[in-house]
């Protein structure tokens, strides 16, 4: 359903969507119902779904280990955790839910959708740039966007604002195109009988298995590029 319109509605002058509204709040109960159920019986030898946690956990330590010096990385490993299940679960959600009625979207891939893609690189930025405050302090901080030179500075800022767009745009554009190229083949296989269904729907069952590790890859990389740039700030180059 990627690329239909959305229901909206205005609350403090600001204009919402619908979609996302409740996409968001989908993937939010699925990943408390999902964290609920794998920790209900925490012991101290894991087994079962602990030992499927932990190792969530332990992966997503060891991308932020990789990224940053290791006195550094305990600070940010429970955001790189939380950051990884929401993006994972959202990118995989459209591939086994989109639901729509008159037309109108109402749940699909969150991260199809560049206003969340964007509001997490933002969220990451933020983060980084509090982070580098708070390690080097405001005068150290803001230094580094001016040496060696002053001129330096439109650079390094053009550079911040690309980091912003890339990391989010990236997400979106291939969730986004992921999602639209399964509702094509879907209406190729539905909509020109029997034969066409010979063809399209082997393809689309293909390419959603292809989507399930682009959504996986897709979080892996967000996570390591949002590791990375707050290593960045938080390092003395």
């Amino acid at each position: 359903m990627g690329g239909e319109p959305a229901y909206t509605f205005k609350l403090f002058g600001l204009m919402f969507d619908w979609t996302n509204v409740i996409s968001v709040s989908v993937v939010c109960i699925i990943i408390f119902l999902v964290i609920f159920g794998l920790s209900r019986k925490v012991q101290m030898k894991p087994k079962g779904g602990q030992n499927i946690l932990e190792w969530m956990i332990d992966f997503t330590n060891g991308i932020v280990r990789g990224q940053m010096p290791a006195s550094k990385a305990r600070q940010y490993n429970f955001f790189a955790f939380v950051l990884f299940i929401f993006i994972i679960v959202s990118n995989e959600l459209g591939l086994i839910l989109q639901v729509g009625w008159n037309g109108h979207e109402l749940v699909r891939s969150p991260t199809a959708d560049p206003i969340i893609t964007l509001t997490l690189s933002l969220t990451v930025m933020t983060v980084a740039h509090f982070a580098g405050v708070a390690e080097r302090g405001a005068k150290g901080y803001f230094k580094a966007f001016v040496s060696p030179m002053a001129i330096l500075l439109p650079i390094n800022l053009f550079e911040e604002v690309g980091n912003f767009l890339t990391l989010g745009l990236r997400l979106f554009g291939n969730i986004f195109a992921g999602e639209l190229l399964l509702k094509l083949l879907a209406e190729l296989a539905f909509s020109h009988g029997a034969l066409t269904v010979i063809v399209a729907l082997p393809l689309e069952i293909i390419w959603q298995g292809f989507s399930i590790f682009i959504g996986a890859i897709q979080a892996y990389v967000f996570v390591t590029l949002s590791s990375l740039y707050i290593s960045r700030k938080i390092t003395e180059e």
